[in-house]
């Protein structure tokens, strides 16, 4: 489940507290108090058999005894009672509980899972939903609602915040509430047993209250469900997360806080940025997070002029700035000009604008107003010092005013202060908090807040970016590299040999070098021989994966003679250092010689959590030691596998540098790609090692690589936290004058075509397509068109069979269903020349086909009244029709599958 029943506790009509007490000091009285407290306009239901009322409210002996089934549940009562109170509460007709207890899943108790498994089980029959248990509660201020213990009421805002703490909410709450900070929701969801960050981050993302999203993570559960919430999620609004347990002992301290596994913690930020969240290190980013979103103006760009009264505060701002490669901005030569007439002569003439020490508040406000006539200038950092000179509380108000002025111009620009100082600077904080300006302690803590902005929406204009096309269209052998991986397995094997791993990478169209095995030296050595040359020869065991550890590999063998000789003293050494290791032969392979290649590593690996995950980095001998790698989520397209690329340091070395030419990137990129596309065909393959793939200007080669085999109990592409291109859905279609089509899912590649398609269209049929004119397809639109989640969307394109860069599209078909899959809002497209030829119910068949087979309950649409050709194929297919009764122009229709 997913949002399902999720309204009933976040606006409940009446709330039910089990546990609530009147003993001083106790949970229960802390939650009577809160609830009571918080200004619910709904019913409150105290039950407690102890007492005659709560509160002032009148308190019940139990749930049967309530006068009305409530909305939401909480309960705060030992642990062996809770399954009970779920039944008692379910049958009654509640949905929705928290569950404060603790004594749950968390610690690994047997009998705290055993509970939290009943627990479950009473609810699942009502759709009764969970928060908890071992939580701190959940508080929607805006409806007035407080089913927490906190320490203080949080005030209303627009942000959103859900953490598996308590304490860091609390902490946070005290914070935000000094400072005048307000929060839509602030849910605890402790150990998860049922809501989890996914649910949260479906129901969030349609809550127009919430603006901004901010998570505190321990560990994630569902990881598919958790990357298609975030990717949904992060596309609309800003969703910040701060990821304990970023190190081995931090994340053992937080599987024992919640009883979740926690994933390595490199694999989370590759599922961060793949789904475009922000992530923040420590709490005071968090604070600093929280003060920009709920206080700054949206802005476009990442231009920042500093303003100072300290010329060493605002280069120490200025170096923080471009560590975390921001920029200043350029000053045009009208702002230049006219900070040249309002400043003396001795201010810096350059950004940061220090208009020295002395400045009183005119020169303030007459620098600030310069600044924001600068079309150049996308954000302003005001700075100020203390000085005997002039009060900085008055040039904060000063700023204020000079905004409020200003109007416009200054609502189009982020907006950030920094007033140094303890007790000098205290008044003018406050003065910016109820002017709903941010205000940061330092200045390094002001960069912080414009910087996370830049990030967020840097990393989303990457995510959006059209993928170039693959620029070799390669078909695997699936099959045949399935074969090599069911041969081991069946042989109770976990490791392919060295030729047999080469083999499914050559399956796979990635080069690798010619390998051949031997079972002797002598043979050996009669190899080398057919090949000519220097070779390079490994030993070969089922019981060594790591070869050059044990001396297993020897290079540059010029003659026969010389590995012979090479091969018996390789096989002594080896049963010296290893005698239980298995040792079958030899593997002999021509030495490859090109000088400008680099070692580089590509791998797979599966995490805990997110499932199998992708590798890239600087290869060779010393990759464990070098340390430079970085890790992404499959599938992968050319986009993504070049920005995986760039967040090494041997990128800048692939680019090329002095005389050392520039390595093939889109072969390195491919290279990825094609692993990608290995991982998600073939289940079984648990780990994968190229090491090194060389890489040069002539493209890559692969010199060695290891496969670790596994029989796996899921689909291939079950396996990964996003699902992959469905390839299973193409389908080749052969029309009555005997042309044939291909109907298959859209790609990210698509844009261009897509683009292409809607140029094509009149300005009569795209009103009737979308509803309202347009002249243009943007980038934003077609990106989210094209760049879909296989989970809960599909668009199904009619094109040509023959392999493009750009295929012409002919029609789309599309779906986009809702997080629990019960209704699918669906679009049809189809080109004006191919009309009249069944494409269109055909189009539409397939798309319903698809639906019931997914689970969907229901397809729905809005289509013109005029559009009788639409509204006819809709009736056709046993649509139902309403009339919209907020628009009498538009027709609603319905398909219950």
């Amino acid at each position: 489940m997913t949002v399902r029943n999720l309204n009933f506790m976040f606006n409940p009509s009446a709330v039910a507290l089990v546990g609530a007490s009147q003993k001083p000091g106790s949970i229960g009285a802390l939650l009577a108090r809160n609830l009571v407290s918080a200004g619910f306009k709904g019913d409150i239901f105290p039950v407690n058999p102890k007492y005659k009322t709560i509160e002032g409210l009148p308190a019940y002996p139990d749930v049967d005894s309530l006068p009305k089934p409530p909305d939401l549940v909480v309960i705060a009562t030992p642990p062996d009672s809770v399954p009970g109170l779920i039944e008692d509460c379910g049958r009654r007709g509640t949905r929705s509980a928290v569950v404060i207890t603790a004594g749950f899943s968390e610690g690994g108790s047997e009998k705290g899972e055993r509970l939290c498994a009943q627990m479950l089980d009473s609810a699942r029959p009502h759709l009764l939903r969970i928060v908890g248990p071992n939580c701190l509660g959940i508080m929607v201020p805006g409806v007035g609602l407080n089913a927490s213990f906190g320490h203080v009421q949080p005030l209303s805002g627009n942000i959103a915040f859900v953490a598996q703490s308590g304490a860091v909410q609390t902490t946070v709450l005290d914070w935000a509430t000094s400072k005048g900070i307000g929060f839509s929701h602030f849910v605890s969801v402790g150990d998860m047993s049922d809501v989890d960050f996914g649910d949260m981050l479906d129901y969030l993302t349609d809550d127009y209250s919430a603006k901004a999203i901010l998570l505190y993570i321990e560990a994630v559960t569902h990881a598919r469900k958790f990357m298609s919430a975030a990717r949904a999620a992060a596309r609309v609004k800003p969703v910040i997360v701060v990821k304990a347990g970023r190190h081995f002992e931090g994340a053992r301290a937080a599987a024992s806080h919640t009883g979740a596994l926690a994933g390595a913690d490199e694999v989370y930020n590759a599922a961060f940025q793949r789904a475009g969240m922000l992530r923040v290190m420590d709490m005071q980013a968090l604070f600093d997070a929280v003060e920009t979103l709920a206080m700054s103006h949206r802005f476009s760009g990442d231009r920042l002029a500093i303003l100072t009264n300290g010329g060493g505060v605002g280069v120490l701002a200025t170096d923080v700035l471009i560590d975390k490669k921001g920029r200043l901005a350029d000053l045009s030569p009208e702002t230049m000009a006219r900070l040249n007439s309002v400043l003396p002569p001795t201010w810096s003439h350059n950004n940061p604008v220090d208009i020295i020490g002395d400045a009183p508040t005119d020169r303030y406000t007459d620098a600030l107003k310069a600044l924001l006539e600068d079309k150049g200038v996308d954000a302003i950092l005001v700075l100020n010092c203390p000085t005997a000179v002039t009060s900085s509380t008055e040039v904060a108000q000063a700023v204020v005013d000079t905004l409020k002025e200003s109007g416009s111009k200054a609502g189009s620009r982020g907006f950030f202060t920094s007033w140094l100082g303890m007790d000098s600077a205290r008044k003018a904080r406050q003065i910016f908090a109820e002017n709903r300006i941010p205000s940061y302690e330092t200045p390094a803590e002001a960069i912080r807040g414009f910087m996370q902005i830049v990030r967020y929406r840097r990393s989303q204009e990457m995510l959006m970016e059209t993928p170039p096309n693959i620029p070799e269209v390669f078909e695997p052998e699936t099959d045949k590299a399935r074969g090599i991986v069911n041969k081991a397995l069946s042989e109770g094997r976990v490791w392919l040999t060295e030729t047999e791993a080469k083999a499914v990478l050559a399956a796979y169209k990635i080069p690798v070098v010619q390998t051949y095995e031997a079972s002797t030296p002598e043979q050996a050595a009669e190899i080398a021989a057919g090949i000519g040359g220097s070779v390079a020869l490994k030993i070969l065991s089922p019981d060594i994966t790591h070869k050059s550890d044990v001396g297993g590999v020897a290079l540059d063998l010029a003659s026969e003679e010389l590995v012979q000789k090479a091969a018996w003293a390789m096989q002594e050494r080896i049963r010296e250092i290893q005698p239980e290791a298995r040792i079958s032969g030899f593997t002999v392979q021509p030495m490859i010689h090109r000088p400008n290649a680099h070692e580089l590593i590509v791998g797979i690996s599966d995490d805990v959590q997110f499932g199998p995950v992708i590798l890239f980095g600087q290869g060779g001998t010393a990759v464990e030691i070098i340390q430079d790698k970085a890790i992404a989520l499959p599938p992968l397209n050319m986009h993504l596998a070049g920005e995986v690329m760039t967040r090494t340091r041997v990128y800048r070395l692939l680019e090329g540098y002095r005389g050392r030419p520039a390595a093939d990137l889109d072969s390195i990129a491919l290279t990825l790609v094609k692993v990608s596309q290995l991982i998600s065909d073939i289940a079984d393959i648990a780990e994968l090692d190229i090491n090194p793939l060389l890489a040069d200007e002539q493209g890559v080669l692969a010199l060695d690589a290891r496969i670790k085999v596994v029989k796996s109990h899921l689909p291939a592409a079950q396996r990964l936290a996003i699902r992959p291109y469905p390839k299973e859905l193409e389908e080749t279609l052969t029309l009555s004058d005997g042309q044939t089509l291909l109907l298959r899912p859209i790609r990210p590649e698509d844009e261009p075509s897509l683009q292409a398609l809607f140029s094509n269209l009149s300005m009569e049929e795209i009103r009737l397509r979308f509803l309202h004119p347009m002249k243009i397809l943007s980038h934003k639109l077609a990106a989210r068109l094209t760049q879909i989640d296989y989970d809960r969307e599909m668009a199904l394109v009619l094109c040509e069979p023959t392999a493009q860069k750009e295929p012409l599209l002919y029609g789309v078909v599309r779906f986009s269903a809702d997080p629990d899959n019960e209704r699918a809002e669906f679009a049809i497209l189809l080109r004006r020349d191919m009309t009249g030829m069944g494409l269109g119910p055909m189009l539409m068949r397939r798309i319903i086909d698809y639906a019931k087979n997914r689970g969907i309950g229901e397809l729905f649409g809005e289509v013109l009244a005029e559009n009788k050709s639409m509204l006819k194929l809709c009736k056709a297919f046993g649509f139902i029709k309403k009339r919209d009764p907020g628009d009498p122009g538009v027709m609603a229709v319905s398909l219950a599958l």
